[in-house]
C-alpha cells in the first residue's frame, strides 16, 4: 500500500454574500499518496482552486470560510493549527505554484530577494548561503542566465521564465507536497511542454507528491497517475488516469473526453468540436438531485430529485452517477 502524504475528509467551503451563504466545495474527500501526481480537473467554477487553496488556508476570510472537514498532514489537522503553526508548514512542507505568477509574486522585489526570503524564513542558512542556493534553484529549473535573473524583477521576465521562477521559489525548502494550480495556463504550447517536462524531472529527482489543478486533460495524461473530476463543488469520478481515459463512466467525464480535439480526425477542418451544452451552475443555483442533470444526455427522472453518492466501482475507482448503481 502506498504511504499517504495528505488526507482530506469531508471538506466544505462557503462564501458569504449580502443575501446568503454559498457553498463552493461540497464535502469532498481524497488522499494524496507519497510520490504520486494527483490531478484535479473540471471546468472553471467547479471548485478546484478553492479546494486547493483551502489546504494551506489561503481562502480570504471573510467572505470565504471553511465550514467543516479535516486536512491531515503528519497526523495533524491543518485546519486546527494556529496561524503561526501553519506558517511553519507553508512553503516548507507544502508549497504552491499559483496560476498567475505575475500577480502572486511581489512586483517590487527581485526574483532573488523573493527566493532568499523564503530560505531565510524556513532554513538556518545565512544570507550569503541563501543567495548561493537561490542561484542553484534557478539553474535547477533551467532558467537561462540565472545570475542575471536573480537581480531582475518579475515584470522583466517572460511568462515562461516567471513560471519557472515561481517553481524555484516553491522548491526552495524541498517541500514534500507541491500544489500546482494551472501551472501551464496562458503559456504557449512549447513553453507548456517545457514546464511539464520540468515538473516531471523535479518529481523524479525529489520524490515529492504533486497535486495538479487543471482543466486540460492533455496535461493530465502527460503527468498524472490518478485523476479526480470535479463538478459543482463535488467529486463525480476518480480513478487511475489510464482507466479513466480508457473508459470514463460519468456523463460529465465522457463529455470532457469527447471535447478533446483528435490529432488524427476524419472530420472536416471547419466542423465543430464536441461540447457539453449549458454551463457550470452558479453557486446560488445548484440544481437539486445530481447537479449535472440539466446538462446530462443520459438524464433520468431519478437524477432530478435524488443525489447519487460516490460509489466504488473497482479497485481505487469511484463514480457518482445513478447509471452505475
Amino acid at each position: 500500500m502506498p504511504k499517504q502524504e495528505l488526507l482530506v475528509r469531508n471538506l466544505k467551503v462557503s462564501f458569504s454574500t449580502s443575501e446568503k451563504e454559498l457553498i463552493a466545495v461540497r464535502g469532498i474527500s481524497y488522499q494524496l499518496n507519497q510520490g504520486e501526481t494527483l490531478a484535479l480537473v473540471g471546468e472553471s467554477g467547479c471548485g478546484k482552486t478553492v479546494s486547493a487553496l483551502s489546504i494551506l488556508r489561503l481562502i480570504e476570510e471573510p467572505p470565504g470560510k471553511i465550514i467543516s472537514g479535516e486536512i491531515l498532514f503528519d497526523d495533524k489537522d491543518l485546519l486546527k493549527l494556529t496561524k503561526k503553526e501553519l506558517q511553519g508548514h507553508r512553503g516548507k512542507d507544502i508549497a504552491m505554484v499559483f496560476q498567475n505568477p505575475m500577480t502572486s509574486m511581489n512586483p517590487v522585489l527581485t526574483i532573488g530577494e523573493q527566493i532568499i526570503e523564503t530560505l531565510l524564513r524556513h532554513t538556518p542558512l545565512s544570507r550569503k548561503e541563501a543567495k548561493e542556493k537561490s542561484l542553484k534553484l534557478l539553474e535547477q529549473v533551467e532558467i537561462s542566465s540565472p545570475k542575471e535573473k536573480l537581480d531582475q524583477y518579475p515584470h522583466q521576465l517572460s511568462g515562461g521564465m516567471r513560471q519557472r521562477a515561481m517553481i524555484a521559489m516553491a522548491l526552495a525548502c524541498s517541500p514534500r507536497i507541491l500544489i500546482a494550480d494551472e501551472p501551464t495556463t496562458a503559456l504557449d504550447v512549447l513553453i507548456q511542454a517545457q514546464i511539464l517536462d520540468l515538473l516531471k524531472k523535479i518529481k523524479k529527482e525529489t520524490q515529492m507528491s504533486i497535486l495538479l489543478i487543471t482543466h486540460d486533460l492533455g496535461v493530465v495524461a502527460e503527468i498524472a497517475k490518478r485523476v479526480m473530476v470535479m463538478y459543482a463543488g463535488e467529486i463525480v469520478e476518480t480513478g487511475p488516469v489510464r482507466d479513466l481515459f480508457r473508459s470514463p463512466l460519468h456523463p460529465y467525464t465522457i463529455g470532457l473526453m469527447k471535447s478533446i480535439p483528435a490529432l488524427k480526425s476524419t472530420k472536416k477542418i471547419n466542423s465543430k468540436l464536441n461540447e457539453i451544452p449549458g454551463a457550470v451552475p452558479s453557486l446560488s443555483q445548484i440544481p437539486s438531485g445530481c447537479p449535472f442533470h440539466p446538462r446530462c444526455p443520459s438524464v433520468e427522472n431519478r437524477c432530478k430529485t435524488e443525489k447519487p453518492k460516490l460509489k466504488q466501482i473497482a479497485d481505487d475507482y469511484f463514480v457518482s452517477c445513478w447509471l452505475h448503481e
